[in-house]
């Protein structure tokens, strides 16, 4: 499923035209932008939890001449699905 695919669903849905679906998806994910910048843990129930980890600086290889390389700290989202998610995906 893509975008589009995803917007034409919820305007099906809930009877919304497809512009006023995608304005609703795009404020979503927006939200959910913001709140992660910030640096908090967004909890969506039945869904899952999104959530920052910090990744530490470390030394690498690069793969093609062996050198070392320094890797700079980095901030990732992580997913974690509810319970109820992977009960739905796994039958």
């Amino acid at each position: 499923m893509n975008a589009t695919d995803l917007v034409t669903k919820i305007a099906a849905d809930s009877g919304l035209t497809k512009t006023e679906a995608k304005a609703v998806i795009e404020g979503i994910f927006d939200a959910i932008a913001e709140a992660a910048a910030a640096g908090d843990e967004i909890s969506l129930p039945g869904f899952g939890k999104f959530k920052v980890k910090a990744s530490a600086a470390r030394e690498g290889r690069n793969p093609s001449t062996g050198a070392t390389i320094q890797i700079a700290a980095s901030k990732k989202l992580g997913f974690t699905p509810a319970k109820a998610l992977k009960d739905r995906l796994n039958g």
